[in-house]
């Protein structure tokens, strides 16, 4: 018997050569089982009994500039965006729709080649960036940045891949 599953993903490609998208789903799939397992298990995380909605939308750069210049005034692409349904605070039972994870192909693409790290490798690290921020943590401060990264490289270090971070400070 399966353990029961504590999301729902739900993805989209709005725009860019994604290729194999199921591939790019597996990713997903197996990055947020990871992350939030981890969630329930090391930080208490709550689920509720129906698994929340996870929106994985598939986008390319001139898509995430519009998308980021609307809602954070910065007219540019970036590699990942979430947007909660809700409001949440890390440990708070979310809702029915956890929120949506955007990814940018070209920019993701640009920076693994810079990083010198396969674009999956990257694509995994982005959307566990992206679901934590559905759940509320953040990288404003600099003690809150330590803390997700810290998460994100203990539950990437469960997917068998290495710190994205390295020896970089927190951001």
């Amino acid at each position: 018997m399966s353990a029961k599953p504590l999301f729902c993903l739900e993805t989209s490609v709005e725009a860019g050569e994604w290729g194999d998208t199921e591939s790019v789903e597996a990713l997903a799939d197996a990055a947020l089982r990871a992350a939030a397992a981890d969630l329930s298990v090391n930080e208490g995380q709550p689920f509720p009994d129906e698994p929340p909605e996870v929106s994985l939308v598939l986008a390319d750069d001139a898509t995430m500039t519009g998308i980021n210049a609307e809602w954070r005034k910065q007219p540019k692409p970036t590699n990942v965006l979430s947007f909660p349904a809700f409001p949440l605070k890390p440990g708070g039972l979310p809702g029915p729709m956890l929120g949506d994870i955007i990814l940018a192909r070209e920019t993701i693409e640009r920076e693994a080649s810079e990083l010198d790290k396969p674009v999956d490798e990257h694509i995994t690290h982005l959307i566990v960036h992206g679901f934590l921020h559905l759940f509320g943590y953040d990288h404003i401060r600099a003690e809150d940045a330590e803390k997700m990264e810290a998460m994100e490289t203990r539950i990437l270090a469960s997917l068998n891949l290495s710190d994205p971070y390295g020896d970089t400070e927190p951001v």
